[in-house]
């Protein structure tokens, strides 16, 4: 997400800096955005940055920072205008070392059990002043401009064939009556729907990836946001379904007779159910898709 921000609005020195580590891996990323009162409304974020010299003081929080235990560098929104006339204006993209004294990772558990996101502090925070990416105040545009590129990545193809592929195969080994579930007509119906809509999204990803181009986000990454995020979310619930009660056992003991995929099914599902919510919210898409593709007036 970040890699394409520095490229296209990022000085030559940061793209000397930052491109070729995080290509290799040597630089790990996370995502500063969201706010416990700024989610979906993510223009209304609070964490302030005021220049000092050379250098930004910040503080404030972020909330659902995936992976942020593991980070080198977060991506931050931060406020750098407070006085601005409209709240989407004097926001600023800061890039900022995970290792800056002041800043403090706490963990939150989500549904299945897992530490996977978390809270980020920043307390009186000293950034170096050329770790802004882009003009000062410009931050909403360079976010928009990411954010359409996350939304392609919400919908990822590989990996809903992945899922759909292995409950394929798991159908194929569930005994059902005196076949297995595959043999059942509304499992095979089932199976049918979902890989003809995963047909369409595919189409859809190349026709949006082909019409992208500049600095200007494309449109439809929205649809791909919105039906990529359910379509992932309708596979994992079938899987879940294809394991049946067993899906119910999410630790099983070392003498279990079951199949160990059907511990992960019900948990998987638990954990995706937030891909309807993550790189705005479906409903946000629905508003982006009326005015932006549709031509709709609120």
């Amino acid at each position: 997400m970040v890699g394409p921000v520095i490229a296209t609005f990022g000085s030559q020195e940061q793209k000397d800096r930052f491109l070729p580590a995080t290509a290799n891996l040597d630089i790990w990323w996370c995502q500063g955005f969201s706010e416990p009162d700024a989610g979906s409304d993510l223009a209304s974020l609070r964490t302030q940055a005021v220049l000092d010299g050379d250098e930004w003081v910040v503080n404030g929080q972020k909330t659902w920072t995936t992976l942020g235990q593991y980070a080198d560098w977060i991506f931050a929104l931060v406020r750098t205008e407070p006085d601005a006339p409209k709240k989407q204006m004097g926001i600023s993209f800061l890039v900022i070392d995970m290792l800056t004294p002041g800043i403090s990772v706490r963990p939150i558990q989500l549904i299945d059990g897992g530490h996977e996101v978390n809270e980020v502090f920043f307390d009186n925070v000293r950034v170096p002043a050329d770790q802004i990416i882009g003009e000062r105040g410009k931050g909403w545009t360079i976010a928009k401009f990411l954010l359409g590129n996350e939304r392609v990545g919400v919908a990822p193809v590989g990996t809903i064939k992945r899922a759909l592929s292995d409950a394929k195969k798991h159908a194929g080994t569930t005994k059902s009556g005196r076949g297995t579930l595959l043999d059942e007509p509304l499992i095979a119906l089932r199976f049918v729907e979902l890989e003809t809509q995963l047909a369409a999204l595919e189409l859809t990803v190349l026709r949006v990836a082909a019409n992208s181009h500049g600095d200007k986000p494309e449109p439809a990454s929205s649809i791909l946001k919105l039906r990529g995020s359910q379509l992932q979310q309708d596979v994992f619930e079938f899987s879940a379904d294809i394991a049946g009660p067993a899906s119910l056992q999410w630790s099983q003991p070392d003498d279990t007779d079951l199949e160990a995929w059907t511990a992960l099914a019900t948990p998987t599902y638990l954990n995706f159910r937030k891909a309807s919510i993550y790189g705005g919210s479906n409903e946000v898409q629905r508003s982006i898709i009326a005015s932006g593709i549709l031509g709709l007036k609120g």
